[in-house]
């Protein structure tokens, strides 16, 4: 529930034991399974946008976490919310590719250079862009690795709304928090769940590794965008 507003729709849900959790980046439980849920607009016609920067909509959205071994019941759709149709999906191992101007990609190749000048880096040149956008031109479904941002990085995005958004991305602090995130989770738009983010837009959670490790899944921060 988000206070105020009314239920969250049911996004997903990711069956921990059947993912390849020794060929991720990110230390999720080999059991168990994560439910995520986000407040859609259907109640309200999309007035109220869960957004990072907002933290009074931070409840729009939640990741939950249950054990292998604890007790559940189906339960229907909360009055008013039409839920999503049932779309199975597998998984498979695939490399993924952050942005050149994400923080990680300036410490390796331009340490020290401003988050701010992202073109300055030595990878910016447009071959290599292009190169990027071919290897990872769609955002998809995903669990761990880089996200796919469909704007800027979302891991600025999280940054950004932790630190309140009182620095500018010439400020070291940004660079550093982004840093601290890493990718739970990301649902794309999809047509066959009548799915649809904003402008054929995706939602994404991110985590920090301690929190993760802890499996404080309640920390987990949401961004979306869309085109």
């Amino acid at each position: 529930m988000w206070e105020g507003h009314g239920p969250l729709s049911f996004v997903a849900s990711i069956d921990c034991a059947r993912l390849p959790t020794a060929a991720l980046d990110i230390d999720l439980p080999e059991a168990g399974t994560l439910l995520f849920f986000y407040f859609d607009g259907q109640l309200d016609d999309g007035e109220a946008l869960v957004l990072a920067e907002d933290r009074e909509s931070w409840a729009g959205a939640r990741v939950l976490y249950v054990a292998a071994d604890e007790e559940v019941s189906e339960r229907g759709a909360p009055a008013g919310l039409k839920p999503y149709p049932v779309v199975p999906l597998t998984a498979r191992v695939e490399m993924t590719a952050t942005e050149p101007w994400h923080p990680s990609v300036r410490a390796a190749f331009a340490p020290g250079a401003p988050l701010g000048n992202r073109y300055d880096h030595p990878v910016c040149s447009q071959e290599f862009l292009e190169a990027l956008w071919e290897f990872d031109e769609e955002v998809g479904h995903q669990i761990g690795g880089h996200a796919h941002s469909v704007q800027n990085p979302v891991e600025i995005e999280i940054a950004e709304a932790v630190l309140d958004g009182e620095v500018s991305w010439k400020d070291p602090r940004l660079s550093e928090e982004a840093g601290n995130w890493v990718l739970l989770a990301q649902f794309d738009s999809e047509d066959a769940a009548d799915m649809m983010w904003g402008d054929a837009g995706a939602l994404y959670w991110l985590i920090r590794p301690e929190d993760l490790a802890e499996r404080r899944f309640e920390r987990a921060m949401f961004t979306w965008q869309c085109s």
